[in-house]
């Protein structure tokens, strides 16, 4: 319940700029301004570095809404999950100070398709982070990219991934959830 009534306000917001402007490339930059509030702030007097990744979900909500890919994805029966995600913080974000949430999709590999969101004040970077995240069927199993992009199309211009991005997304892999990962320390 952390950020349901957020998360509804981006979603009304992002459907009612479609109506008003129309759809954005799949490579575009979607924005939504945000204000650091009372309930996101921990005991440094600061935002909580958990809290940033409940925000940036909403940049994510708004990039699918203002691409299509949100609609298309509702038509098939599909849903996307993070699969992994790295943040990295730069500056922290105040009680009451505004920000915007920039997301853009930055390409893909052979399973998943990689997402970038930043909280920036003023043109600058506060934090970033990057989210593989993959599509799955409600009536069970995986989307493959080629199945997403033949439904939605693959957008141009996506630069090419860094190669510590790729390097990252292996490293960090967990087994499938149908093999066994038991939690060992050594």
């Amino acid at each position: 319940m952390n950020v349901i009534w957020r998360t509804l306000l981006t979603i009304l917001g992002a459907r009612r700029r479609v109506r008003r402007d129309g759809l954005i490339d799949p490579s575009s930059v979607s924005t939504v301004r945000l204000t650091t509030l009372p309930s996101d702030i921990d005991i440094l007097r600061h935002m909580n570095n958990g809290r940033y990744l409940s925000l940036f979900d909403l940049g994510r909500w708004d990039l699918l809404i203002r691409t299509g890919l949100f609609d298309a994805m509702k038509e098939r029966g599909w849903y996307a999950v993070v699969s992994s995600e790295t943040v990295t913080f730069r500056r922290s974000l105040q009680l009451w100070q505004r920000f915007d949430v920039e997301s853009r999709f930055i390409g893909h590999d052979d399973k998943a398709v990689f997402l970038e969101h930043r909280a920036v004040v003023d043109g600058e970077i506060y934090a970033r982070v990057i989210v593989r995240s993959r599509m799955l069927r409600r009536t069970g199993g995986t989307v493959s990219n080629e199945e997403l992009f033949a439904a939605v199309g693959k957008p141009d211009g996506l630069t090419e991934i860094d190669d510590w991005v790729h390097d990252w997304a292996t490293a960090s892999a967990l087994p499938p959830a149908r093999t066994s990962a038991p939690s060992v320390w050594g």
